[in-house]
């Protein structure tokens, strides 16, 4: 199968730089979200960041009108049977995307593809909700999209090595770095990342030292390009938590046990920059 339309399922930050770099490698998008505003502001998104490029020159205004040509706004779930790729990027809930994999098998055309974006839950699951688990794979981008070369390409149980291969061909099509990652809780990025996120917020609780040390340690010592409690706070301290649950209940290890004090910010609404407190203070 030749894939040459994509749908792109929610229009928040993570799916509108799926859209983007699909659009920019020569596919047809349509960028879908049930609120209309969503998509609005989603498609607004990638025409500023297309227009970073323009500006900095490293794209003409010519290839900047050819990408946002190839981009549909999509609010009716029924565009899914123009796809030959489906990729889901919504809400990390494992019950919500089960039934939109269910809407979607019935509306994708049979030879289409559907992919999760998501970051910890069990591929095999979700795909249980359609008809085609074969054709059901994971395809977890790093944020931000544009910029990040990595996607773990999660192999569901029944999912079938063409499958695969045409999901990693897509990929690196996109100039990423696609890695094979069978169907675990976390898969690799996060179940390597997150504990030790979680780790730092455990020497915060404890006393041990402060945000900014921890962070300091971490990127003069360990040479992180940044402390891990300000990545907490980009990623959002409710999608870390949520992830070190997923974990915890998957492995059944304590070792995955959330801290307490990543639950308190959380319950306090403390979730890192989009609220304007986590872990540090941003004015904007």
């Amino acid at each position: 199968m030749d894939i040459q339309t994509i749908m792109v399922v929610g229009a928040g930050q993570m799916g509108s730089g799926i859209a983007q770099v699909h659009a920019q490698a020569g596919y047809y998008v349509y960028l879908h979200d049930m609120d209309e505003n969503q998509v609005e502001k989603g498609l607004e998104r990638i025409k500023k960041n297309l227009t970073r490029q323009t500006d900095k020159g490293r794209m003409t205004i010519e290839e900047t009108t050819e990408v946002l040509s190839r981009l549909v706004p999509s609010t009716e779930l029924e565009n899914a049977s123009k796809a030959d790729l489906v990729i889901e990027a919504i809400i990390e809930n494992l019950d919500v995307k089960k039934k939109v994999f269910k809407e979607l098998d019935e509306c994708a055309p049979p030879h289409a593809i559907l992919a999760t974006n998501t970051s910890s839950l069990p591929v095999t699951e979700i795909a249980a909700e359609t008809s085609r688990p074969s054709q059901v794979i994971g395809m977890h981008f790093m944020n931000p999209v544009p910029v990040m070369k990595l996607v773990e390409i999660i192999r569901g149980l029944a999912t079938t090595d063409e499958v695969f291969d045409q999901v990693k061909t897509v990929a690196e099509r996109l100039h990423k770095t696609p890695v094979e990652v069978n169907d675990f809780p976390g898969f690799v990025s996060n179940r390597i990342l997150m504990p030790m996120i979680n780790e730092a917020v455990y020497t915060v609780y404890e006393g041990v030292s402060s945000p900014e040390d921890i962070d300091e340690v971490m990127k003069l010592g360990m040479n992180h390009p940044m402390g891990p409690l300000t990545l907490a706070d980009f990623i959002g301290l409710d999608t870390c938590l949520y992830i070190m649950e997923t974990l915890h209940e998957g492995f059944g290890d304590d070792k995955y046990r959330p801290c307490p004090l990543l639950r308190k910010y959380v319950k306090a609404g403390w979730l890192g920059k989009k609220t304007g407190r986590g872990f540090y203070r941003y004015n904007d």
